[in-house]
């Protein structure tokens, strides 16, 4: 399977028609991912294209996970938690001196002399620079961690565009080899039951511990994926999870044709329902959803955020609509049964679920067939293609991939045991209220929609000449080997170079999220402009490209060290 982008890059350009589609490179089977317009971790306002390198975080391979024990283990998640070191604050020094590092390939000589002169006036002995230093010091010292929370409302929750398209990841998991509605529904009813596998370790706190350089990682994001849903707001969003709490979630939400269902994934006893059982309650919402004309309502999470606010605190006067959508928030997560899309050659058809995954391709399609805001939303169309969109704000890649490799891995085992028939309730159907207003509203969100999706080119490449293998053979990293391969293109493009990020993950620390790896660098730039200089070798060049990459490797290596010493000192 492919997976959401980590680590991700984004380079500032002259606002070029941004390039939506990935190619999973990180190992773990067959297809492709679809990757949002704007990388919502990285800088901001920079309008460029995004272009991602997909690969694993954690150090060991992920599959189908084995619980650490048979039984639950309270407090072991916050036992672990507890034992893992808090953010550092980098020494103002050192902000400062790399800062202007980072500069240096990409600005004037005449603004980056004047930048000095301001950076000297910032960093005086009582000056603004030491005394924002303290404070930054002072919060770290009564927070778990002084950047999680500023990185979550700042990244996710105060930004206004759409999540859709702008902020939420799309993953293509492997074809399927079922072309009709059995089928469909055999598959979806399998995921689910391993959804609910995976959730059983969540909530035995038996879920492994990952590791990276010997170091134990934050495990805070499993635990915010499942029951959680965004709720938008006029000036900022929020974030629901009913995971916490004594009353957790024992539904799971499934759309079809536009139609919402609330169906319950538990037997009395508290055991999941196994395959067979969620197959007939499938059906059930089959046949009672056959109608296509329904109003999407779904349609209405694809708009900008503030106009979505308004419309959901609109949509909410009603009783009815209100107890709709509190279930579609308190749902573990959504299962979209879409319509499958036009047959196209096999080259095209990788581009467009891309896209299906990304957006569902726009009013006419599936882009009803959702709730953006809901976290995870896993997507099986009557065609074998199947992926998911999530919601991005709780969680970054890693976790998401882990998921989805285990439910990939759970659908491939055969049942051994077939369920006894008991008889179950009938899956509720969500009502809505569409008033002349809301109405509106939905018109207005699929004009939206429709020239967002419209604007957006999705085009999956595979690239078969060689892969991972060959910059290793040579000792050069392959995530340096990507980035310096996307400097040079853009180069070759505009002429210049450009600010550049690629996340890092900073899960080595108590909540920590994703750090920046400033890709584009003096030997960076060194290197580019070699590329199409006739008077250089291709050994310069190539010990130019060595350089660079080394550069770039002891530059991510930075947050591995720091990790290290802090890691040093808890001990």
């Amino acid at each position: 399977m492919a997976a959401a982008a980590s680590p991700r890059s984004k380079m500032a350009a002259g606002r070029p028609r941004p390039l939506a589609a990935e190619r999973g490179c990180g190992g773990g089977g067959g297809g492709g991912g679809a990757r949002c317009r704007r990388c919502p971790c990285g800088g901001r306002g920079d309008g460029g294209a995004m272009l991602a390198f997909v690969a694993r975080a954690a150090a060991r391979p992920y599959g189908l996970l084995k619980p650490t024990a048979l039984g639950k283990i309270p407090g072991r998640f916050l036992l672990h938690q507890e034992a893992l070191p808090h953010l550092p604050v980098p020494p103002l020094q050192q902000t400062l001196d790399r800062y202007l590092q980072m500069l240096q390939p990409i600005i004037s000589e005449e603004e980056l002399n004047h930048t000095q002169e301001l950076v000297a006036e910032f960093r005086k002995p009582g000056g603004v620079g030491e005394r924002l230093q303290k404070g930054l010091e002072r919060r770290a010292k009564k927070t778990e961690n002084w950047l999680s929370d500023w990185w979550l409302k700042t990244a996710y929750l105060e930004y206004r565009l759409p999540v859709v398209v702008h902020s939420s990841p799309g993953v293509v998991l492997p074809k399927q080899d079922f072309l009709d509605r059995q089928g469909q529904l055999r598959f979806a009813a399998k995921l689910i039951e391993g959804i609910l596998d995976f959730k059983t370790m969540i909530d035995n706190e038996t879920l492994p511990v990952e590791y990276m350089g010997g170091k134990p990682l934050c495990m805070n994001q499993y635990y915010q994926i499942l029951s959680s849903c965004r709720i938008p707001g006029p000036k900022r969003d929020s974030i629901v999870n009913y995971a916490k709490g004594k009353k957790q979630s024992r539904h799971i939400t499934v759309v079809h044709n536009f139609q919402f269902f609330e169906l319950d994934v538990y037997n009395s006893d508290g055991s999941p329902l196994t395959t067979d059982q969620l197959f007939i309650q499938l059906e059930k919402i089959w046949n009672t959803s056959l109608q296509t004309n329904k109003e999407p309502i779904g349609i209405l999470t694809t708009n900008h955020r503030n106009s979505w606010a308004k419309a959901y605190n609109n949509l909410l006067k009603d009783k009815t609509n209100k107890e709709s959508v509190r279930t579609i928030e308190k749902s573990i997560c959504t299962v979209c049964l879409d319509a499958p899309m036009p047959r196209v050659s096999e080259d095209i058809y990788k581009s467009r679920v891309a896209a299906q995954m990304l957006h569902g391709g726009g009013s006419r399609w599936n882009s009803g067939n959702r709730w953006f805001d809901k976290t995870l939303q896993f997507i099986i169309a009557e065609d074998g293609s199947c992926g998911l969109v999530y919601e991005h704000a709780p969680s970054e890649g890693p976790p998401i991939v882990a998921l989805l490799d285990h439910i990939v891995e759970y659908t491939k085992k055969p049942e051994l045991v077939r369920s006894p028939m008991i008889p179950l309730p009938m899956p509720k159907k969500l009502r809505f209220n569409i008033t002349p207003e809301i109405k509106n509203d939905i018109e207005k969100a699929k004009q939206n929609l429709n020239i967002m999706v419209e604007d957006l080119d999705v085009k999956v490449m595979v690239f078969h000449q060689f892969g991972k293998t060959f910059p290793k053979s040579e000792k050069i990293s392959p995530d340096a080997f990507i980035q310096l391969a996307l400097q040079l293109a853009y180069y070759r493009m505009y002429g210049h170079a450009c600010a550049t990020y690629e996340s890092a993950s900073l899960r080595m620390f108590r909540l920590g999220r994703t750090d920046t790896i400033r890709s584009t660098s003096v030997d960076s730039l060194k290197f580019v402009q070699s590329m199409d200089d006739p008077d250089k070798s291709d050994q310069e060049k190539a010990d130019l490209l060595r350089r660079a990459t080394q550069a770039h490797r002891e530059y991510t290596d930075m947050v591995s060290d720091l990790c290290n010493c802090v890691w040093g000192f808890n001990q």
